[in-house]
């Protein structure tokens, strides 16, 4: 898994705008969607998300997904689980204080937001803290009905 992730962060630019196109397709068939009823969708919708975010990004499903913000780098992977950049315990080498052998997520995150442009823009959103009941539910839904104006 690990290697794919890596890979995903190479590939940020490219994932992002693949990202931006569902998002769109999605805005288009929302009718339907709100039709069937999004709280009906979301276990389905949240199978297949955790099957292609597990594989490409080692997603944690939190829900809330920062993925286009944090350089395609699940900021759920940091051991600390902490959203909003470094912990300050990011070692010389870009190893993690908890983890040493593992590269700080924040480092990979920096560097996937470059491949994306625009990074002082994007991973200095300040992210929300995690909101431990949408653990598991479909983040992609979530964002339709942020972006379409309904309660997410």
């Amino acid at each position: 898994m690990k290697a794919v992730r890596l890979w995903s962060i190479r590939n940020a630019g490219w994932l992002k705008k693949c990202y931006a196109a569902l998002e769109g397709t999605l805005a288009l068939f929302n009718p339907l969607l709100k039709a069937i009823g999004h709280e009906r969708l979301d276990k389905p919708f949240a199978a297949v998300e955790g099957a292609v975010k597990g594989f490409l990004f080692d997603s944690q499903s939190c829900g809330q997904c920062a993925l286009g913000e944090t350089g395609m780098a699940c900021p759920m992977n940091c051991p600390k689980t902490l959203r909003n950049g470094p912990c300050g315990g990011v070692r010389q080498n870009g190893g993690c204080e908890i983890k040493p052998e593992m590269t700080c997520v924040w480092v990979n995150a920096w560097e996937g937001s470059q491949k994306i442009g625009a990074p002082e823009e994007t991973i200095k959103i300040i992210q929300p803290p995690v909101d431990s009941r949408l653990k598991g539910r479909s983040a992609w839904l979530r964002a339709l009905r942020l972006r379409t104006g309904e309660s997410a």
